[in-house]
C-alpha cells in the first residue's frame, strides 16, 4: 500500500479549540479517511504547540508552572477532536521527551553543517504570533498585522539560522514542481517573498527557559516555531527509526492556514535542506474561516467552540458544513444561517429525504426487501461519472468539490424517482428496477461521503441491509455500479436529518 502522511499545524494550547481549528482538522481527517478508503497506508498527525513566551506568561498568570498549565490545556484539543470523530493516528505534544530529543538532533545537525551562527538580535516582536517583524511589516503604531496589538522591542543574544544561504535552492525547489505548494496564488506569494531576498532568522531565546534546550549551549532554548515545525519529524521516527522515517517523509502533506505560509513554505524547507533531508513533499494552504468578516481571535470575542455546534446540529452535519461550504484555499464566512441552510438543503431535503422515500416505498411495494439494481439504469452512467469526479477531487485535496459531485448523484436519483413515481404503480419488475437502482445510488453515496460523515454513512449502510461499514470497502472497485446484491431487508428508521427552522 502506498504511504500517505498528512499533518495539521499543531495548535497553541493557550487558545481554546474553535471552529477555525476544527475547519483545518476536519479537512485533514476527511482527506486521511479518503486515502484509507482508497487503499493507501495512512498516517495522520495532529497535536499541540506548548512552548514559547505567551504560554509561559499565561501559566504564570494562572499560578502554575508551564508544564502543569499545558497538561491542563492540551486535553481540550484532544477532546474536541474526539468529539468531532477525528481519526488521527498520533497526537503530539511539543513538551514530550520524544519531541525534545528529535528537535535537539535535528537542529544539532543543522548546527554541525554550519548553518547556525551566534549573533545579537534587536527587533519588534509579537508575543501572540511568537514572531519577529521588520518595522515595515507592522501596522500603524507598530501593531501586529495579525493580532492588532502593539509589538514589543526585544534585544538579546540569539543563534541565527542562515536562511539567506538557501535563497537559490528554494527558488529551484519552488520552480521544479509547481504542485509542491497549493493553491497557486499562495505558492506565488511564497516564491515572491523568497525572490525578494532572505535574511537570516533568530531561532533561539535566552530570556525564557520554557522550551527545548539548545544542546550546544544550554543557556538558550529554541524559539517556538523552530521547535514546533520539527514535530512532523518526531512523529515518524527521525533520528530514532531510520526505516520508518524513510517510508513516511517522502509522502508528507502539510495542511496549514495562510497565516503561517512563510514558516512552512520558506523557513521549513530551508531547515530541511540544511539538515540534509528533502524538503516536504507538499504543502496545502487553506484560508480562514471568518465570523462576521473577521478572523477568530480571543481579543475579538468571536470564537465559536465546535462543541456548541455539535450539540445543536450533530457531529456529521458540522463536519459536512465545514468541508462543503469553504473550499480549501479560500476564506469562508461562518454563520448559523449558513449552516442551517446547508443542513436543510443538502442533508434534510436531499440525502435524508432520498433515504426515507426509498425505504418507505420498498416497504410498501417490495415487502421491505430491497431489489437489485437495474444494470441498464441511466443512473449507472451518472454514478460512474460521479465516482470519477469525486475521487479526483479527494485526491486533489478538494473535499468541497468531492461532496458537490457526490450530491449530484443524490439529486439525479431523486429526479429519477420523481419521473418514474414507483409509489403509484403496482409491484413488479419495473418498480423493482427503479427502487433497486435508487438503493444502489444510496450505497455508492454512502461510500463516497463516508470520509465527511462517517457515522451517517454507516447508518445508511446499515439501513440498506449491508454488513460491515463503508470504511471497510475500497474505492473505486466497490463503488462500481451493481454492488447492491438485492434481497436485503431495508429499514426505514427515524429521519436522519429532521428539518430545522431557518
Amino acid at each position: 500500500m502506498p504511504p500517505f502522511y498528512v499533518t495539521t499545524p499543531i495548535y497553541y494550547v493557550n487558545d481554546a479549540p474553535h471552529i477555525g481549528h476544527a475547519y483545518c482538522t476536519v479537512n485533514a481527517d476527511a482527506i486521511a479517511r479518503w486515502h484509507r478508503l482508497a487503499g493507501d497506508d495512512v498516517f495522520f498527525l495532529t497535536g499541540t504547540d506548548e512552548h514559547g513566551l505567551k504560554v509561559a506568561q499565561a501559566a504564570t498568570a494562572n499560578g502554575l508552572s508551564p508544564q502543569a498549565w499545558t497538561d491542563e490545556l492540551a486535553p481540550r484539543f484532544a477532546g474536541a477532536w474526539a468529539d468531532l470523530q477525528i481519526a488521527n493516528d498520533d497526537f503530539i505534544r511539543t513538551s514530550e521527551a520524544r519531541h525534545h530529543r528529535t528537535v535537539q538532533q535535528f537542529l544539532q545537525r543543522i548546527y554541525d553543517n554550519g548553518y547556525i551562527v551566534s549573533d545579537t538580535y534587536r527587533g519588534w516582536y509579537c508575543v501572540g504570533c511568537e514572531q519577529y517583524y521588520a518595522e515595515d511589516e507592522l501596522a500603524g503604531d507598530r501593531t501586529c498585522p495579525v493580532h492588532g496589538r502593539p509589538a514589543e522591542w526585544y534585544e538579546e543574544e540569539n543563534y541565527f539560522f542562515r536562511l539567506s544561504a538557501f535563497q537559490d535552492r528554494l527558488v529551484e525547489w519552488f520552480e521544479s514542481d509547481p504542485g509542491r505548494i497549493l493553491p497557486e496564488q499562495k505558492r506565488n506569494e511564497a516564491l515572491s517573498f523568497v525572490k525578494g531576498g532572505l535574511q537570516d532568522i533568530s531561532i533561539t531565546r535566552t530570556s525564557i527557559d520554557w522550551g527545548v534546550p539548545v544542546p550546544w549551549d544550554p543557556r538558550h532554548v529554541f524559539y517556538v516555531w523552530y521547535d514546533a515545525l520539527v514535530n512532523y519529524l518526531t512523529a515518524i521516527g527521525y533520528g530514532q527509526d531510520d526505516d520508518r522515517f524513510a517510508r513516511w517523509w517522502p509522502a508528507v502533506h502539510h495542511l496549514i492556514g495562510k497565516e503561517i505560509i512563510r514558516f512552512h513554505c520558506v523557513w521549513w524547507p530551508a531547515m530541511c535542506m540544511a539538515a540534509g533531508i528533502d524538503p516536504p513533499n507538499h504543502v496545502q494552504v487553506h484560508g480562514w474561516l471568518l465570523v462576521g468578516g473577521e478572523k477568530m481571535a480571543k481579543s475579538k470575542l468571536n470564537q465559536i467552540a465546535p462543541g456548541d455546534l455539535t450539540v445543536d446540529f450533530g457531529v456529521d452535519p458540522v463536519r459536512y458544513h465545514l468541508l462543503r461550504d469553504t473550499p480549501l484555499g479560500s476564506d469562508g464566512d461562518f454563520s448559523y444561517e449558513g449552516i442551517t441552510a446547508r443542513y436543510n438543503a443538502d442533508l434534510a431535503n436531499n440525502l435524508g429525504n432520498l433515504l426515507a422515500r426509498v425505504a418507505t416505498v420498498v416497504g410498501t411495494k417490495c415487502g421491505g426487501v430491497g431489489p437489485a439494481p437495474d444494470p441498464a439504469s441511466r443512473l449507472a452512467a451518472v454514478a460512474a461519472g460521479v465516482v470519477a469526479e469525486a475521487s479526483g477531487a479527494w485526491e486533489a485535496m478538494q473535499p468541497a468539490a468531492a461532496l458537490e459531485a457526490t450530491w449530484r448523484l443524490i439529486r439525479e436519483t431523486n429526479a429519477a424517482l420523481e419521473s418514474a413515481e414507483p409509489w403509484k404503480h403496482a409491484p413488479g419488475p419495473a418498480v423493482d428496477a427503479v427502487l433497486g437502482s435508487a438503493l444502489e445510488s444510496l450505497r455508492i453515496v454512502a461510500l463516497l461521503a463516508s470520509p465527511a460523515m462517517p457515522s451517517t454513512c454507516a447508518e445508511i449502510w446499515r439501513r440498506l441491509g449491508l454488513g460491515g461499514l463503508p470504511e471497510d470497502r475500497r474505492v473505486p472497485d466497490d463503488a462500481a455500479w451493481g454492488g447492491y446484491p438485492g434481497g436485503l431487508a431495508v429499514e426505514k428508521g427515524a429521519p436522519l436529518f429532521p428539518r430545522r427552522q431557518e
